[in-house]
């Protein structure tokens, strides 16, 4: 029953039915249980009505009616079974046969479904003539031999991704989808979202692997293990091996997914996942002497039972903790991990260490956002989720690739921007999302502060604060209201190379809309001026009065799975869980009864950084360290630095899936479980905890990472005894206030739950700050930030400015995705963006071997033709081993938030060098493949 103000009665298959106004018969056949064939028509889409498959007869109307399309009015009596509809409805599904022979099995095939269940098994017509398979893309085969021009593909590619790849081209019997007006779906611009393969009912878009197309024995619904969006999946499951991933209806994605989430899942299975534990030899090279050869991995390590590395991996952490004291120990957890995972390593490290020295990515990715936001407003967290664009006038992008780093979130960007929304996109990279900009910024690198300053300054100098909020809800306005009087835009235009009029326009829209959001990445936080950009940001919003509202906040995107999760469950060296701070009188004596320990046990001193943590090894401070899923040999800025610290440890334990290049430097390797191996919860961008279950078995003797943690715990002189992840997440709910509303039984029966929720009746605060902020008084705080220049600046000796990031296929530094067949098979190859006036000034043209060098090191790479780099600078991912980038990158370290410079460092560029040779370790599929490198972005 439709429980809505006003309702219009029908009448279906003799039935009286209550509708809502404007509701489409197919859709209230649905609802009630009326069977109606439909092609064309698919939940989430626009309706097209040109399939004609749901056609049902309407009292008093001549022509028979496409139910998909057509609306219930008052009194309407429709028939969807009578002999009419039928026989027209069975006469579309034969004349649909010609169209789409094919050999997908039912289960994937709608037209076959609706026609055994119509009773039409055959079909009269001459079928059309043959069309040859598109195989040449490596995720997607192509078989218009099945396609019924339904447009269901179209209006998903156009519509729902807004990728606009798929048409339909030309006319009558020679109609056909094309992608991008070229004949093969390979030599398009598909991102492989899989969107289209979704949404086609007959197969004539497939996954390209055929095993994708068997029977599952079993559907697991989980979550993404990519980056911060939390996109709810399905894993298809046969023979204890994932064969597909379709989308499900969860709260961040609604069935959407990306090339990643749909197509990177096979790593679990790959053939070099570690599957016993290693212990290195006691003949082996000394770790600062070795060459990373996998073929040599044997020479170093030798095969062990758990019990064996266990007792050396914890022992002789103990030792050194009992000889050099608790502080000579420290810990890096993983973002990829669960937040039971995280939970319980970052206890273990301070009750079983005896220290705060735990950190995880955190600190090389949004430290100084965090920093900034609980100095400014009490919270870390976002202020609104990334589908609140869709109730914002103006949406502010800055410093963020959301097309690449976060897919399907940026399509709630471009949905909202197709209704409406102005989009304001400001980088010093020309992204994807700029060709739907209403302002395009591309500022100068380094210069955030110039720009945001300057719009601060004509908000205030036209006055379009929002003097109420200011007043009720902040302070120190006043001080900033000063600090940005001398930062003109007609001053800083010169600086950040935006002209002053733009600057002055953009300031007068977001100030005055109804509401506008921002979101922001690495680009505004990976700087040592990170958390000052950041404190910009949140200045704009707080003299607007733009937070608060559903439409209007801050949002920092995440770039790992768990990285809000892990925050939040207190794998942070200042911070227990929920950013309870250690120096913080009462809080260390809260967290000891709650861990049922001795007053005085747990230290008050903030513990070491990631960084912080690879200097004090080279100054004897640090002598052992345990590391969970993070590879900091490739994450580090200062990779050979890193590494050098990573080879003078007495004692390294790592506990990974693969044998990963920090694992080189380990004394104990320790094989754990991937993402669809195990159960636990995780927290999205969008503050939202969601359930992830374990789908398939770890391989050989490969283990739980709860259960190594716990392992190890014991090791150390713990006595924990977890049965079960449950209890892990009860224990943490009761010491984090944020989560406490959130029981494990309500996880599993409400699959998400979004924080603060602060008791088992509350529903969760998707927009937060509406009323006050979480600071001693509610206020928010105006901090007021200054120029401060990069550490390195370009100069004669190194005239180009570096930047490093991620790329759509890959992901963190590639130890999952370039494992993953299709991801690995679409961009193998390392490569470096860059202008082709820059190339062309070197005399080099799109493929050829380039070295890019810094003050710290060099590496050599393919050229790309890629124009969204600005003149002078070049982009490089850090996922390929074989030209790890961040050999390059700045360790200078903002401040405050304790965060590395990898979005700016002066380099040098010349032709040639040594070609990186990929190898079965540092990538997938060990061919190096020279066609993708010449690809070119315009």
């Amino acid at each position: 029953m439709i429980t809505t103000n006003k309702t219009v009665t029908v009448q279906l298959n003799g039935q009286r039915r209550e509708c809502a106004p404007g509701e489409s018969i197919l859709t209230l056949a649905k609802r009630v249980g009326v069977e109606i064939p439909h092609l064309c028509f698919k939940d989430g889409l626009a309706t097209a009505g040109n399939c004609r498959a749901c056609v049902v007869e309407i009292q008093g109307e001549r022509t028979l009616a496409p139910s998909c399309c057509r609306t219930v009015s008052e009194n309407m009596v429709i028939e969807s079974a009578s002999p009419r509809a039928e026989r027209a409805q069975k006469l579309v599904l034969e004349l649909l046969q010609t169209d789409a022979r094919n050999e997908v099995r039912e289960e994937k095939n709608e037209l076959t479904t609706w026609s055994r269940k119509m009773g039409v098994t055959t079909s009269r017509f001459p079928a059309r003539s043959t069309i040859n398979k598109d195989q040449s893309h490596p995720a997607i085969q192509v078989n218009l031999d099945a396609c019924i021009l339904c447009t269901r593909c179209v209006r998903a590619c156009r519509e729902t991704q807004v990728n606009d790849v798929i048409g339909l081209a030309f006319r009558g019997s020679h109609a056909q989808i094309v992608f991008d007006m070229k004949s093969d779906m390979g030599d398009s611009t598909c991102v492989a979202c899989g969107e289209c393969v979704q949404a086609c009912p007959t197969g004539a878009l497939l996954p390209a692997n055929p095993v994708a197309q068997q029977i599952p024995e079993k559907t697991v619904d989980s979550v993404c293990p990519y980056c911060g969006v939390g996109c709810q999946l399905s894993y298809q499951v046969k023979d204890n091996t994932i064969i597909s991933v379709e989308g499900r209806d969860g709260p961040a994605n609604h069935q959407r997914l990306c090339v990643k989430g749909r197509y990177g899942f096979d790593y679990a299975q790959h053939p070099q996942r570690l599957r016993t534990p290693l212990i290195r030899r006691a003949d082996a090279p000394k770790r600062s002497d070795m060459q990373m050869d996998p073929e040599r991995i044997m020479d170093i390590f030798r095969e062990a039972t758990w019990d064996e590395a266990l007792a050396l991996a914890a022992g002789k952490l103990k030792s050194l903790r009992d000889t050099h004291g608790k502080a000579s120990l420290a810990g890096f957890g993983s973002a990829k991990g669960s937040n039971e995972e995280a939970y319980l390593f970052q206890k273990l490290v301070r009750i079983g260490f005896g220290t705060n020295n735990v950190d995880h990515c955190t600190r090389l990715c949004h430290a100084s956002s965090v920093a900034a936001l609980l100095e400014g407003i009490g919270s870390g967290a976002v202020s609104n989720p990334v589908m609140d664009v869709d109730k914002a006038e103006v949406i502010i992008v800055i410093g963020a690739n959301p097309t690449v780093n976060h897919p399907v979130g940026a399509t709630w960007i471009k949905n909202a921007v197709k209704n409406g929304a102005k989009l304001i996109v400001c980088d010093p990279r020309r992204s994807d999302m700029a060709r739907m900009a209403h302002r395009f910024l591309q500022f100068h690198p380094d210069t955030d502060v110039a720009m945001l300053n300057a719009m601060m300054h004509v908000i205030i100098e036209e006055d379009l604060l929002d003097h109420e909020f200011i007043k009720a809800r902040t302070t120190g306005f006043e001080a900033i209201k000063e600090n940005v009087k001398t930062y003109t835009p007609e001053a800083m235009a010169p600086i950040c190379g935006i002209p002053a009029e733009t600057l002055r326009e953009v300031a007068r829209l977001y100030a005055t809309s109804k509401g506008s959001m921002i979101l922001w990445g690495m680009g505004v936080s990976q700087h040592i001026h990170g958390t000052d950009n950041v404190r910009c940001l949140i200045a704009l919003a707080l003299m607007t009065g733009q937070i608060g509202k559903p439409g209007a906040g801050l949002h920092p995107l995440r770039g790992q799975n768990n990285v809000q999760g892990a925050s939040d469950a207190g794998l942070i060296p200042m911070m227990f869980p929920d950013y309870q701070r250690v120096v913080t009188p009462g809080v260390t004596a809260k967290f000891e009864l709650a861990w049922k320990l001795a007053p005085g046990t747990l230290d008050t001193k903030p513990g070491l950084t990631v960084v912080e943590v690879m200097h004090a090894i080279q100054h004897g401070d640090i002598r052992g360290m345990y590391i969970m899923g993070e590879n900091p040999a490739m994450s580090d800025p200062d990779v050979n630095h890193a590494r050098d610290s990573l080879s003078k440890l007495e004692h390294l334990v790592v506990q990974d899936i693969f044998f990963t290049e920090t694992a080189y430097y380990a004394d104990v390797i320790l094989p754990a479980s991937a993402f669809p191996e195990k159960t636990g919860s995780f927290t999205n961008t969008d503050r939202t905890v969601q359930l992830g279950r374990q789908a398939i078995d770890p391989p050989g003797d490969a283990k739980q990472d709860l259960w190594i943690i716990q392992q190890m715990g014991h090791g150390l002189g713990l006595d924990w005894n977890y049965q079960h992840v449950s209890e892990v997440f009860e224990e943490m709910r009761h010491t984090m206030p944020s989560i406490a509303g959130i029981s494990w039984k309500r996880l599993e029966n409400e699959g998400a739950v979004t924080y603060p929720c602060l008791h088992e009746e509350d529903m969760g605060q998707a927009v937060v700050f509406t009323e006050n902020f979480p600071t001693a008084d509610g206020r928010a705080k105006f901090v007021a930030a200054d120029l401060i220049h990069a550490a390195e600046k370009p100069d004669s000796e190194y005239p180009m400015v570096l930047i490093t990031g991620r790329q759509l296929e890959h992901w963190h530094t590639g130890s999952m995705t370039r494992r993953a067949s299709v991801l690995d098979a679409i961009e193998p190859d390392p490569i470096a963006s860059i202008h082709a006036d820059d190339l062309a000034k070197l005399g080099g043209k799109p493929g050829d071997l380039i070295t890019l060098e810094s003050r710290r090191g060099q590496v050599s790479l393919y050229a790309r033709v890629d124009n969204s780099s600005p003149r002078g600078a070049v982009f490089v991912p850090f996922c390929y081993y074989e030209a790890a980038i961040n050999r390059l990158t700045n360790a200078a370290l903002d401040p405050f938030g304790k965060i590395p410079e990898f979005k700016y460092c002066a380099i040098k560029i010349h032709l040639g060098g040594t070609p990186p040779v990929q190898t079965s370790f540092g990538g997938g599929q060990a061919i190096l493949k020279r066609g993708s490198v010449l690809k070119e972005t315009v």
